[in-house]
């Protein structure tokens, strides 16, 4: 007989959607964050006459400008980080409701660059929110071969292993979490991993 497993009364919601940084080891996420507190309006300042497209259209994304749709369409005419920017503009898709027009933006960053961490990542949590959990778990798998050290991964991962009363694969992916997650991140799995850890004994 079937196991029933009793899951938070919330259903734990997966992680959301990462932009696409030209470099990917900058800070610049947590000094935009810095504007959005001031509640600052996004200003563009050239210096020496230039500014890149895809900065540009980054830091109008981050402080929430309408703007920013056209700035990364303007970047992939000048060919500025063509495949962040398509990444980009998927995430503001999605959040639009355009889920035919934010697959298709993945898919066009991901023809660009096949290995595309976030487009890959991006997809799957577009996938996990459309209930295709198998197409989800293919590009969670595919961005976590890119990417072995990015956290929510395995939280999302854990969450679609759950879902397919893959208890002991979920229990494993969400342990991982926690482990190389910063902490104020790691409690999310908390609730979710006590009851299946409770549910598998």
């Amino acid at each position: 007989m079937a196991k029933i497993i009793h899951l938070p009364a919330r259903r734990p919601s997966k992680l959301g959607f990462k932009r696409a940084r030209k470099n990917k080891n900058d800070d610049f996420e947590t000094q935009l964050d810095l504007f959005n507190a001031a509640k600052q309006e996004a200003q563009i300042i050239p210096i020496m006459g230039m500014v890149p497209s895809f900065e540009n259209a980054l830091k109008l994304d981050y402080l929430g400008d309408s703007r920013a749709r056209n700035a990364y369409l303007k970047a992939i005419e000048n060919g500025d980080c063509a495949a962040d920017c398509y990444c980009n503009l998927g995430i503001i898709e999605s959040q639009m409701g355009n889920t035919a027009k934010a697959i298709d933006c993945f898919t066009n960053a991901l023809k660009l660059e096949p290995r595309h961490l976030e487009s890959h990542y991006n997809l799957a949590n577009l996938y996990f929110d459309e209930c295709d959990l198998k197409l989800a778990k293919l590009h969670y798998e595919i961005a976590l071969e890119i990417d072995p050290d990015f956290a929510n991964i395995y939280f999302n991962l854990g969450l679609l292993h759950a879902l397919n009363d893959n208890l002991n694969e979920a229990v494993r992916l969400l342990k991982h979490f926690k482990k190389i997650a910063p902490p104020d991140i790691a409690e999310n799995a908390d609730e979710i991993l006590t009851t299946l850890q409770n549910s598998t004994k």
